[in-house]
C-alpha cells in the first residue's frame, strides 16, 4: 500500500532487511579505530556555513553548488555539513583537544548532505566514516593513516582495490606549479567546461580534478606536480612511500590526483575500487596543514581520510562478501493456555535479562500459528509451554532446525540455552 509521502529525491531508507550490512561494516571500522586508539568524536550534523566556505574553498563543486544553507531566525546562516574535517578540525581548536591526552586521534561516523546529482553510490543523504590525526607532520603518521584504511578495506575482506598516493606540494611550492598549469590550459581554454575556465584563475589545480570526459582528455598532458615539489616536499613524500613500501602496502603515484577540497596540502590518496566504474574512489584524503589556521586557531598539522557506505556496501555485493547474518531471536516462545501464557510472559522477561534474544507474539493464540510464526522469525529454538507441562513445572525446547525436541525442568532453561 503506497502512502501519501515519499522519501526525498537523493535520499533513501536502510531497512531492517539491510541495515545489519551497515552495523557489520561500523562495527569493523570501529573494531579497527579501537586498534589504532583512535576515539570517537561527534559533530553537529549543522555548521556555520563560512566554516566550509573558508577551508573547503569557494571554486570547490561543494560550496559552488552542493551545499545546503540555510538562513536562521536571527539571520544567521548555517549549512548542513557536507563533509566532516571542518567540523572536526574546529571542535578540536575549541575544545582545546590538543592539551588533552589520547585526543589527537579522532574518528567520525554520520550523515553528511550535498545538493549532488542523485546516481548509482551517490545521494544528497550519504552515510560517511572517516579520521583526522591532527598535531604531528611526520611522513610516519601519513603513511600510519594511509595503513588504518588498507587494513580497513582488507578486514572487510575486499581484495579488489589499490591505493594511488600523490604529493600537491605545499604554499611554498604550489605557486610555480600553478603558473605552469594556467600555461599549459590557455591554448584549451575554450575547450574547457564553464566550471573549469573558472578555476583555471582561481585554483588551476582543481580543473585535474574535473569529472567531464572532455577536460580529463585535455588533463592528461598537463605537468605534474611532482616535477615542481620543493626539497621538503620531495623529502616528505619519498618518507611517505618508504614507510609503506616497509609496511608492505603496495601503491601506485598518481601524479593527477589533488582531491576536490582546497584545504589539501602535500600528501593526498586514493583507494580505487578496480571493478567499479566511474565512481570509484572507496577512501580519499590527505594532509591539511593549513585548516587549523583557516579556521581561526594556531597553525597546526593534521591528516585524515572518509569514505562513504554507500559505495563500500556496493563493493562488498559486487565480491559477494559475507556482512555476517541478519538478526534473528535466539528462542521464540510458543504458550498454550492462560495460565501457561502468563508464565510465559514472566519468562521471556527472565530470558531477555538473561542476555538471551526473545520473542512472543502476543497476537498469535493458536500452537499452529504460533509455530509459523517461530519458523519466519528464524528463531534457533521454540520453547513450548502448555498448561500441563506448567503444572509439572516442565518447558518444551525445540531445535526449528532439524526438528528435535525435548522437555527439560523450567528453572533449568537459561543455564541450556546459554550453553547453545
Amino acid at each position: 500500500m503506497a502512502g501519501k509521502f515519499k522519501v526525498p529525491r537523493g535520499t533513501y531508507d536502510i531497512l531492517p532487511d539491510e541495515s545489519y550490512k551497515w552495523q557489520f561494516m561500523t562495527n569493523v571500522f570501529r573494531e579497527v579505530a579501537g586498534e589504532f586508539n583512535y576515539r570517537e568524536i561527534v559533530t553537529p550534523i549543522f555548521e556555520k556555513s563560512d566554516i566550509f566556505e573558508r577551508s573547503v574553498g569557494e571554486t570547490s563543486d561543494i560550496v559552488e553548488k552542493e551545499m545546503y544553507k540555510f538562513e536562521d531566525k536571527k539571520g544567521r546562516i548555517f549549512a548542513l555539513r557536507p563533509e566532516g574535517t571542518a567540523p572536526v578540525v574546529r571542535s578540536f581548536i575549541e575544545n582545546g583537544l590538543l592539551l588533552k591526552p589520547n585526543s589527537a586521534k579522532l574518528y567520525y561516523l554520520g550523515p553528511m548532505f550535498r545538493y549532488d546529482r542523485p546516481q548509482k553510490g551517490r545521494f544528497r543523504q550519504f552515510y560517511q566514516y572517516g579520521i583526522e590525526n591532527i598535531g604531528s607532520n611526520d611522513p610516519y603518521v601519513d603513511a600510519e593513516v594511509i595503513s588504518f584504511a588498507y587494513m580497513f578495506l582488507s578486514k572487510l575482506g575486499l581484495k579488489n582495490f589499490q591505493l594511488q598516493i600523490n604529493s600537491i606540494g605545499c604554499k611554498n611550492c604550489t605557486q610555480d606549479y600553478d603558473n605552469a598549469l594556467k600555461k599549459y590550459f590557455a591554448p584549451y581554454q575554450n575547450d574547457l567546461c564553464s566550471d573549469c575556465r573558472k578555476r583555471l584563475e582561481k585554483n588551476p589545480k582543481r580543473v585535474l580534478d574535473c569529472k567531464v570526459k572532455t577536460c580529463q582528455i585535455i588533463a592528461k598532458g598537463a605537468p605534474s606536480m611532482l616535477d615542481y615539489l620543493d626539497e621538503d616536499c620531495t623529502t616528505n613524500f619519498n618518507k611517505v612511500q618508504q614507510y609503506l613500501t616497509e609496511m608492505r602496502i603496495s601503491f601506485v603515484v598518481n601524479p593527477k590526483i589533488v582531491r576536490g577540497l582546497d584545504y589539501y596540502s602535500q600528501t593526498a590518496f586514493e583507494f580505487i575500487d578496480t571493478n567499479l566504474g566511474a565512481q570509484n574512489t572507496l577512501i580519499g584524503g590527505g594532509r591539511y596543514d593549513g585548516l587549523a589556521e583557516q579556521l581561526g586557531g594556531r597553525e597546526l598539522p593534521g591528516i585524515g581520510f572518509a569514505g562513504g557506505f554507500e559505495r563500500l556496501l556496493l563493493s562488498m555485493e559486487e565480491e559477494n562478501l559475507s556482512f555476517g547474518q541478519p538478526q534473528t531471536p535466539k528462542v521464540y516462545l510458543v504458550t498454550v493456555g492462560n495460565e501457561a501464557r502468563s508464565a510465559g510472559i514472566k519468562l521471556i522477561l527472565e530470558l531477555r535479562r538473561s542476555g538471551i534474544s526473545a520473542e512472543f507474539d502476543s497476537d498469535k493464540t493458536s500452537m499452529n500459528a504460533q509455530m509459523k510464526r517461530a519458523n519466519k522469525t528464524g528463531a534457533a529454538f521454540a520453547l513450548i509451554l502448555g498448561d500441563d507441562e506448567l503444572k509439572r513445572n516442565m518447558i518444551i525446547i525445540k531445535n526449528l532446525a532439524n526438528g528435535e525436541q525435548k522437555e527439560i525442568n523450567i528453572t533449568d532453561i537459561i543455564k541450556s540455552l546459554k550453553d547453545k
